[in-house]
């Protein structure tokens, strides 16, 4: 069943996990001045980190909820429970990337921001903590496509069973026809059948499995630290006369060598993003 949609563009921009930041017209100023002006700034630094540790030390205050289906996915050595996936350890942190069974490679901005874990992973591991990636393709073809981008992260399918539907970043098809989901804790128009969040759980020595916190949208953006560096680079992030903020992105393999994004083809994707996260186009 086609159904086709079209997303604003200050919409996709959330969807995509990236703010518009308005330019700055900047002064030139003596070393006295600038150090002047840098330390105001850094008092408004130092207040957004104690509002963070703040938001930290409530999210870890949150209540739990048991789960309490039981999840079979398909890993590189078969079937895997859920208290399989957390490979020994206590806590459990799944990333949704969107790769449905339908599509033959993974969605760019996800890809964007799975090029980022790899380095983690051993530090995660110390601190009790397994990192995965959960999507609803087929395990062969999620094989495929991780060989291909060179990740070691650990990546399984949940193919056939509810877990993205549960976890809110799938849709059926009766929902869909509806023409809005329920994503990030709202209803929002219909966009694609697959979207991107990240999920925790914690399992205690009872092997009892408890949904800790979920996150979407921007909520993902601090895990991207891409977007960290260029929030200190001269210009920022510079996505502002793009036809849609994440335009820029590719997988990393499909980067041309001087490729930079050109602004003045703004309304133009990139040919190799085919999902509507990231390119704006219809659906089917």
């Amino acid at each position: 069943m086609a159904l086709p949609h079209i997303m604003k563009a200050d919409f996709l921009a959330e969807i995509c996990m990236v703010p518009k930041i308005s330019p700055v017209m900047h002064t030139v100023v003596s070393p006295a001045e600038w150090l002047t002006a840098r330390k105001q700034f850094l008092e408004k630094e130092k207040q957004l980190n104690r509002l963070r540790d703040e938001v930290a030390r409530e999210r870890l205050s949150l209540p739990w909820e048991r789960v309490e289906k039981q999840y079979v996915f398909e890993g590189p050595d078969g079937p895997e429970t859920m208290a399989d996936l957390f490979d020994g350890r206590s806590q459990l942190i799944v990333y949704h990337f969107m790769l449905g069974p339908d599509r033959e490679e993974g969605c760019p901005s996800c890809s964007f921001f799975t090029d980022h874990i790899d380095g983690t992973l051993v530090h995660l591991a110390n601190r009790d903590i397994t990192l995965l990636l959960v999507s609803r393709a087929p395990y062969q073809q999620i094989k495929a496509f991780k060989e291909r981008m060179g990740w070691q992260v650990r990546w399984v399918s949940s193919y056939g069973n509810d877990f993205n539907y549960d976890y809110h970043v799938s849709f059926r098809p009766e929902e869909i026809a509806t023409g809005e989901v329920y994503y990030n804790y709202d209803k929002i128009p219909f966009m694609a059948e697959d979207l991107h969040g990240a999920s925790a759980f914690y399992k205690n020595e009872e092997n009892e499995i408890f949904h800790t916190y979920s996150t979407y949208m921007r909520g993902c953006d601090v895990m991207v630290n891409t977007y960290n560096f260029m929030d200190i680079a001269p210009l920022g992030r510079n996505e502002d006369d793009l036809g849609f903020t994440m335009s820029w992105v590719r997988h990393h393999d499909r980067y041309e060598q001087s490729y930079i994004a050109n602004k003045k083809a703004a309304g133009q994707a990139p040919a190799t993003m085919g999902h509507d996260c990231c390119s704006g186009g219809a659906h089917s």
